[in-house]
């Protein structure tokens, strides 16, 4: 089946479930550099590649993404369980089950998100 064709509930579900992970995942890895660190606190000069503060930013820079995606997610299944997921929130149109089934959390129809991205 198709995910244009899935249940929006489950689509989004999935999709949470996901993005939780993720956080989950990469608070992990933080935890870990913070661990890693206490012992050796010299960031600048791990031989094995990049240095720790350039990790520990790349991993922060990942979890506040995955914390945006929880955000977006949830919020999009507010929409679905007060009945306006699938409209867009800036003309109020419908948003394609295309555009539905690639950005689950989109409160946009494309026109909308295309005028609301220009400078």
């Amino acid at each position: 089946m198709s995910s244009a064709l899935s249940d929006p509930a489950d689509t989004l579900a999935q999709a949470l479930a996901r993005a939780e992970a993720d956080v989950a995942d990469v608070t992990d890895q933080l935890d870990a550099i913070a661990e890693s660190t206490a012992l050796v606190p010299d960031d600048e000069h791990d031989a094995e590649g990049a240095t720790i503060g350039f990790e520990r930013a790349r991993l922060r820079s990942l979890l506040a993404r995955a914390e945006a995606a929880v955000h977006e997610l949830r919020a999009a299944a507010d929409r679905h369980s007060d009945g306006s997921y699938g409209r867009c929130t800036g003309c109020g149109g419908a948003i394609t089950a295309a555009r539905l089934a690639a950005l689950p959390s989109t409160p946009h129809c494309l026109t909308c998100a295309a005028t609301r991205d220009r400078w």
